[in-house]
């Protein structure tokens, strides 16, 4: 067990003070794409300044306690893969929907639900990685960062389209020069300095912004020392057909996505990875949503920005993301350190998303150089990142259809990659579930 946590890690010797830069630059790297969920949610649902400030504090608690779950290998659960987690946005618009039509009892009776199926059917839905030799997982990867990309530059013009101030001279400044300081440090450090280049993107970013007199500490001083986790704070998980079914249909979305991330890692840190491996990390997941239901938070999933960390640093080892749980949950209990966080631009974090989603969707091609370029393979290829794209560009293509459809074909990760298995298993026949 322990040589598996091991495996692929480099033989790098890190001290304690480099842990803790490393893990703190995989926490910035996810923190933006965390609280957005909370922050839209909360907004939705039209909760109170104070209950906004306790779900932001809670789900950043329950990041750690989800990562923790995915971290450590036991005898049912952790795929112990260099990995963050953080709310799942795929169930971002089934949430808000039962929210707001049957009350927020039912929107966490979901969750709790989407958990427990997620943790039953993770051996069945482990057992279809046969499906997955290296032109889909390839093919995936590559979708998964290149539809981010257009998320990193809405966060540079400052996250909010509808804002007057998206996309003014100081967004772009901050976003594309946080983007250019990565770069650089990549290009022309060396050492260690190099392995935390996106952290201090993200630092340089943040103190320009604070020059610039661009953030206001007000959150600061308005936030509380400390905030425990209750459950069912907002409300008793309540249990109906067809908002189950709706999160159920998320909850599938969210698996295959996060099967995209386990190879993309496997990739990086030379894991083979098994049905086994699969499984446990699916069941991890399950628990986090079960609980986030528990907490009245969101389901968790792991994070594709950290992936591109890990290939930025170079550093495969667990002991940064153990770090990193842990200051989350620090971070969930004091309020006024995660008001801290919450300061940095969304533009700086949209710099960072630029090159760490960028990354991501280079590695995918790096595994498709190893695929033989047949015309079939360029075909499982060529339609399944198109129609993937295709989706993300053109969300509304298919508001003609029922809502629990679209929630599946509204994503462009899901869409390309069940393109991709289809067209494999037809074009290339017993090679799609022998591998290349």
């Amino acid at each position: 067990m322990e040589d598996i946590q091991k495996q692929g890690a480099k033989n790098v010797e890190l001290s304690t003070p480099k842990t803790i830069l490393l893990a703190f630059q995989h926490l910035l790297a996810m923190y933006a794409g965390d609280i957005l969920v909370p922050l839209l949610i909360g907004a939705a649902l039209k909760f109170n300044a104070q209950q906004m400030t306790y779900l932001i504090s809670v789900d950043i608690f329950m990041c750690g306690v989800a990562t923790f779950l995915q971290v450590k290998r036991t005898p049912l659960t952790g795929i112990a893969l260099p990995v963050v987690l953080g709310s799942a946005v795929e169930y971002l618009a089934p949430m808000e929907h039962i929210g707001n039509t049957m009350g927020w009892g039912y929107m966490y009776g979901g969750v709790i639900a989407a958990g427990i199926f997620v943790f039953l059917i993770s051996g069945l839905f482990a057992s279809l990685r046969k499906f997955f030799p290296i032109v889909v997982t390839g093919s995936l990867i590559t979708l998964i960062g290149f539809t981010l990309i257009p998320v990193a530059f809405q966060n540079i013009g400052g996250g909010n389209v509808a804002d007057k101030n998206f996309g003014s001279s100081s967004n772009l400044i901050l976003g594309f020069l946080t983007a250019l300081v990565i770069i650089l440090i990549q290009v022309f450090a060396h050492g260690f300095i190099k392995r935390i280049s996106v952290l201090i993107g993200i630092i340089v970013g943040s103190v320009i912004a604070v020059v610039m007199g661009l953030i206001d500490p007000t959150p600061i001083s308005q936030a509380h020392w400390i905030q425990i986790p209750m459950p069912f704070y907002f409300a008793t998980p309540k249990f109906e057909w067809s908002s189950i079914l709706t999160m159920l249909l998320a909850a599938v979305t969210c698996m295959i996505e996060s099967t995209g991330v386990y190879f993309a890692l496997a990739d990086i840190t030379k894991r083979n990875l098994t049905a086994d491996d699969l499984k446990r990390g699916y069941r991890s997941e399950g628990i986090a949503a079960i609980l986030g239901g528990i907490f009245n938070t969101f389901p968790y999933s792991t994070f594709s920005q950290n992936v591109g960390i890990v290939q930025l640093s170079g550093i495969k080892k667990l002991k940064p993301i153990y770090f990193s749980a842990g200051m989350l949950l620090i971070l969930g209990l004091i309020p006024k350190f995660s008001a801290i966080a919450t300061l940095i631009p969304t533009s700086v974090l949209g710099g960072a998303m630029l090159v760490m989603f960028g990354m991501v969707g280079a590695q995918g091609i790096k595994m498709l150089a190893n695929v033989k370029m047949t015309v079939n393979n360029l075909l499982v290829i060529a339609v399944s990142i198109g129609i993937g794209l295709g989706v993300t560009t053109q969300p509304t293509l298919f508001h003609i259809l029922p809502t629990s459809v679209q929630t599946i074909l509204d994503n462009g990760m899901v869409v390309g990659c069940i393109t991709a298995i289809i067209m494999n298993i037809l074009l290339n026949g017993n090679q799609a579930v022998d591998g290349e």
